[in-house]
């Protein structure tokens, strides 16, 4: 998925230590125009902008797609980080620089490392009547954020409890592992619980979570958190205590992983380490789809082509005039 704000700030994100659970409301985004599908943007906050090394949570639907035309993103790229598409309803095209096509398709996560460079586009299909489901970013660190542009798709087995089930779709949670390759120590879990059911799960004390709640009430670590919300705890946990009122059936995405340590700058798509590399990666990007020229330079360098893509690139939007102060 784009960022396709108008305005992208700059951010330079870092690690925030918090003592207690952390509550953060969401920020509504329009995907593609004032009328167009709504996204609600939990992450990154001027509160907090990383959980580990995730740094970007959109969270979307239930949307009817005959109303607002569902999800249309045209060839658009991302640098440093891998976008992670988890769907509850609907269904999603997918094709990609590398030469991927995919479908994305619910309880089944499509993964796409940017590495040092790549473009695609997302377009909901046809047939979809809802879209339903969460997009979010994970930073590469250091030493992978120059890697090879690939993709990767898995469709985890649910373990289930008394109450409850869970998909864990990155790294590792109640016995079931991922097999999808990520660069940090990570972890990306689906979890559903019927009503009144309370779930324990063991939690590795050098990671900090965040559970973003999709449907029901529900209480995480004690504290209520309601549907669009993302609560957060630091690290230090052992055990993960995740609730469901007696009044309705809870659906929540569980994140969590290593701080990842590092100061990050991101502004639209890309995810880099000063203003200057961001500024270059916009220009390689217009240079890219014939919008900026120049001369003796390679425009295939760091981007490539969207095989079979009917829909013209994005254009990058401006860059602020001065640099903006970091948030952390």
């Amino acid at each position: 998925m784009s960022n396709i704000e108008t305005a992208p700030l700059e951010v330079e994100c870092a690690s925030t230590p918090a003592a207690d659970v952390e509550i953060h409301t969401p920020r509504d985004v329009p995907l593609g125009g004032p009328r167009a599908m709504p996204v609600r943007r939990t992450l990154p906050q001027r509160s907090r902008s990383l959980i580990g090394a995730w740094c970007f949570v959109d969270h979307y639907g239930p949307d009817a797609v005959t109303r607002t035309g569902g999800m249309v993103v045209p060839p658009h790229p991302h640098t440093g980080l891998q976008t992670v598409s988890w769907l509850f309803a609907g269904e999603i095209e997918h094709r990609d620089s590398s030469g991927a096509h995919a479908m994305v398709r619910p309880g089944e996560v499509n993964l796409m490392t940017a590495g040092r460079g790549i473009a695609h586009s997302e377009v909901s299909t046809p047939q979809t009547a809802t879209l339903h489901g969460v997009q979010l970013w994970l930073a590469l660190p250091e030493t992978s954020r120059h890697t090879d542009p690939r993709f990767e798709h898995y469709a985890p087995e649910p373990v289930r409890g008394g109450g409850w089930d869970l998909r864990v779709f990155l790294g590792e949670l109640a016995g079931s592992a991922s097999p999808v390759r990520v660069h940090s120590p990570i972890l990306g879990a689906e979890i559903c619980l019927e009503p009144g059911a309370v779930l324990e799960l063991d939690a590795d004390p050098r990671f900090e979570y965040g559970l973003l709640a999709d449907t029901g009430e529900l209480r995480f670590q004690g504290t209520g958190v309601v549907p669009g919300e993302l609560a957060y705890v630091p690290t230090g946990n052992t055990t993960l205590r995740i609730s469901a009122s007696a009044d309705a059936a809870v659906r929540a995405v569980l994140i969590g992983g290593e701080p990842l340590g590092e100061t990050i700058v991101m502004w639209w798509n890309f995810i880099g380490r000063s203003h200057e590399e961001i500024v270059q990666y916009r220009r390689d990007w217009q240079q890219h789809i014939g919008a900026e020229s120049h001369p003796g330079a390679d425009p295939a360098d760091r981007f490539a082509v969207v095989p079979n893509d009917p829909l013209p690139p994005l254009p990058a939007p401006d860059l602020p005039n001065a640099r903006l102060r970091p948030r952390s």
